[in-house]
C-alpha cells in the first residue's frame, strides 16, 4: 500500500498542505508546472490586528510562459524581504511561541538563493524538520512521464510510476477527477478535508487558514503535530 499527494509548491502555507503532506508515503512538489499570478507561489497571508495581511515576495519580470523551476526572485527582493521580517517580528513579538518559531521563519525568508521553486522548496524542508513531518518529497521533474499529460491523465501517470494504490487529493479538487478512472488502473482516490482548526490568536476574533507563520507562532510543536493530523479523508 502506498498513498501518494501531488501539489504546487506554495511559500510558508497554510496547515492543510502540511495535513496533504503528512497524510501519504511520498509528497509530489511540481518543479515543472507553469507558475501562476494568481496563485501562491511566492505570497501568503498572517494576522494584522484581527484581520489577514497579506505578504509577497517579488518575482522578477520574465516570461509569463516560465515554468515555477525557471523563475526568480527579483534582483532587489532582499529588501522587500528584510521588510517582511519585520513586519513578522512586530506582528507576532508578544505571541506564546515567537522565540522558537521567528528564527526559523527568518531562515527561510533569508535564504540566499533567487530561484523560486528552490527558495519555496528550501522553506518547505526547514518547516517539515521543524513541525515534525518527515514524508519523502519528490519533485515532478525527476518522474519518468509524458510531461506534456496534463490534470488527470498526468496524474495517472504519476500514480502508475511511483506505484500508488491511493491519490490523495485536496478537497478543492474533487470536481476534478473521476474515481472510476482511478479504479481502473487499481488506486483508491481519497479527498482531504482538514476539520475545523482554531487556536487563540491574541485576544482577536480568530482568522483561519493563514501562513503556518501564525501557526507557529501560537502554537508548540506538539501541538501543531496534532493539528496536522485534524483531516478527514473522503
Amino acid at each position: 500500500m502506498k498513498k501518494i499527494a501531488i501539489m504546487q509548491p506554495y511559500f510558508l502555507p497554510y496547515i492543510g498542505y502540511w495535513q496533504l503532506i503528512g497524510a501519504v508515503d511520498e509528497f509530489v512538489l511540481y518543479d515543472n508546472i507553469e507558475y501562476t499570478k494568481k496563485g501562491w507561489f511566492n505570497r501568503n497571508r498572517i494576522i494584522n490586528n484581527g484581520q489577514d495581511r497579506l505578504i509577497t515576495i517579488p518575482i522578477k519580470n520574465e516570461s509569463d510562459f516560465l515554468k515555477v523551476n525557471e523563475r526568480h526572485l527579483s534582483d532587489n527582493s532582499h529588501q522587500e524581504i528584510q521588510r517582511i521580517i519585520r513586519i513578522i517580528e512586530a506582528t507576532y513579538r508578544k505571541s506564546p511561541y515567537f522565540d522558537e518559531a521567528f528564527p526559523i521563519i527568518k531562515k527561510c525568508l533569508e535564504y540566499p538563493e533567487l530561484n523560486l521553486f528552490k527558495y519555496i522548496f528550501h522553506s518547505i524542508e526547514v518547516i517539515g524538520e521543524y513541525i515534525g513531518i518527515s514524508t519523502k518529497i519528490t519533485l515532478s521533474s525527476s518522474v519518468q512521464i509524458d510531461h506534456s499529460l496534463k490534470a488527470e491523465e498526468k496524474v495517472l501517470a504519476i500514480c502508475r510510476f511511483l506505484n500508488a494504490t491511493t491519490y490523495i487529493n485536496a478537497i478543492g479538487g474533487r470536481e476534478l477527477y473521476n474515481p472510476d478512472q482511478f479504479l481502473t488502473e487499481g488506486i483508491e482516490l481519497k479527498f482531504i478535508k482538514s476539520k475545523d482548526i482554531k487556536y487563540k490568536q491574541f485576544d482577536n476574533e480568530f482568522v483561519p487558514w493563514l501562513s503556518i507563520i501564525d501557526v507557529m507562532m501560537f502554537n508548540d510543536k506538539s501541538s501543531i503535530k496534532k493539528l496536522t493530523q485534524e483531516y478527514d479523508l473522503i
